[in-house]
């Protein structure tokens, strides 16, 4: 894959600038992230059970005092100590390539690669394997009611994000507001652009398929002034055993019955599985004038696996829920906010008698943004959250500076999180500065450098600080031209301002 990828990405950088040469349209995105992370490392060991003493706490503890595992009959404990400090530094370059002006109307090519490596130790940090990825990479052809697409694509919906190798054909009427989108392929991981026979995503070994699942789905679509209505469907299937992978139908509607009030909502169904998956409806009113938002919602939650997993047989419940949002601006420069939600877990039918649990929880938020003078704004808000197995709740704050194409910003932050079921509560100080400048129409320049100080209260030995300091910077950089003017980005044709990310051309 990684030759594949790498082979693509050059054919089209030189196509681009055959391109060039020919008067023809082209537009390449570049952005080149630098990372320098530094985070504590633990280290596994073990000690003889009858080497161990009994803490204060009533619990097995070795002779210097680290609270141990111990399994019934086995002749060893676990634990672990603080290890080295680690640090890391990855290193990403995308690159986002836009090809049109071949002769036929409506031809255009896209690619987008991601390429990773890092310097030092290449275990500290993930994310950089495999080195080279390739995230799109397809030829569209596109007119006024009909979209054709070959080659790596991705489809976003609520069912979940679907990447594929293969095709998808969408036929439009945009008087009527109707469209009709066909897609199928060789389906990627869920949630990732790599196939799930890579090594990278076999964390369960043997239980991994031996072939890439075969992807159909459909979706249909009505637009009107009052109302939104979409439908999905999708369905996976393992060629190994001849088997679904997941089947799956889903409904989404967006009624506008004023001008200032929105009802949506949305429902699926897991065909495979037999019983419903999430649901939710909003209510949601905004101001014509801008300065008052409220919403007040109901959702239910149950999350979704393959059937090839093993996660299936844990029978997920789901949890239902009510929120509600709020934000007012009583002047220009000032805007307040609010959101809180309550949720239960419905039963799972599993009998714990020595141990008592917590099926429902609640979180809330308030914050304000403050504009002091047009160059200056002051965000600050607090949060807490309680539920099964922990709670957290902190604040944070954020001071930002903007003068023309340069934007500087300082922030800070503490959050506490005490835990249900182990002696490990933390408290966690974050503050850091962040820097954008924008040279040209072209070129942006960023730089982050963030802290993470952690005060982890244990009882015993292992109470060791997992502090952090993450350094980041970044340079993204657009090359484009055309027939008519090198330099004019604006004029991209239909089927390229379709794409996504196609918009963003200044």
């Amino acid at each position: 894959m990684r030759t594949q990828a790498t082979a693509l990405l050059l054919a089209f950088l030189g196509s681009a600038l055959a391109a060039r040469a020919r008067a023809q349209g082209y537009l390449v995105r570049l952005d080149t992230r630098a990372q320098a992370v530094q985070y504590r490392g633990v280290t596994a060991d073990s000690v003889l059970a009858t080497d161990t003493v009994t803490s204060s706490t009533g619990g097995p503890v070795t002779s210097d005092g680290y609270a141990v595992s111990c399994l019934s009959g086995s002749a060893y404990c676990s634990f672990y100590r603080a290890g080295p400090i680690l640090s890391g530094a990855p290193v990403t370059t995308t690159a986002d390539i836009s090809l049109w002006g071949f002769g036929i109307p409506g031809l255009s090519f896209r690619a987008t690669a991601r390429m990773g490596s890092s310097i030092g130790n290449a275990t500290a940090w993930p994310g950089v394997e495999p080195a080279t990825q390739l995230l799109e990479g397809y030829a569209q052809y596109a007119t006024e009611h009909l979209s054709v697409q070959v080659g790596r694509q991705s489809m976003s919906s609520r069912l979940g994000f679907m990447g594929f190798d293969g095709g998808m054909v969408t036929l439009r009427d945009p008087q009527r507001g109707l469209d009709l989108i066909g897609y199928g392929g060789w389906g990627l991981t869920d949630g990732d652009v790599l196939p799930v026979t890579s090594p990278t995503t076999n964390p369960l070994d043997n239980f991994q398929p031996p072939d890439r699942q075969l992807v159909a789905g459909a979706q249909a679509g009505w637009t009107s002034t009052r109302v939104d209505i979409r439908a999905n469907y999708l369905r996976e299937v393992d060629p190994s055993v001849d088997y679904f992978v997941s089947e799956r139908a889903g409904l989404d509607v967006s009624i506008r019955p004023h001008r200032d009030w929105t009802l949506t909502g949305g429902a699926d169904y897991d065909l495979a599985e037999e019983f419903w998956g999430s649901a939710e409806a909003t209510l949601s009113y905004l101001a014509a004038n801008g300065r008052g938002y409220a919403s007040l919602g109901i959702r239910s939650y149950r999350p979704h696996f393959d059937l090839w997993t093993i996660w299936g047989a844990f029978s997920p419940v789901p949890y239902h829920a009510v929120d509600a949002t709020a934000s007012f601006s009583p002047i220009d420069r000032l805007r307040l906010r609010a959101n809180g939600e309550h949720y239960a877990y419905d039963d799972a039918g599993v009998s714990t008698p020595l141990v008592s649990f917590e099926t429902t929880g609640w979180r809330f938020g308030w914050g304000a943004t403050v504009t002091v003078a047009p160059q200056w704004m002051l965000d600050g808000g607090y949060h807490a959250e309680f539920g099964p197995g922990a709670s957290s709740r902190g604040f944070e704050g954020a001071v930002t500076f903007t003068k023309h194409s340069l934007t500087l910003s300082a922030q800070a932050g503490t959050v506490d999180v005490p835990l249900e079921f182990r002696f490990d509560d933390a408290s966690v100080w974050q503050y850091g500065v962040s820097a954008q400048w924008r040279t040209s129409s072209r070129v942006n320049v960023g730089l982050d450098a963030s802290r993470y100080v952690e005060d982890r209260q244990r009882p015993d030995a292992a109470a060791f600080d997992w502090n952090q300091v993450w350094i980041d910077a970044r340079v993204s950089l657009l090359l484009g031209g055309g027939a008519g003017s090198a330099s004019d980005l604006q004029h991209l044709p239909s089927a390229v301002r379709r794409m996504p990310g196609g918009r963003e051309a200044p």
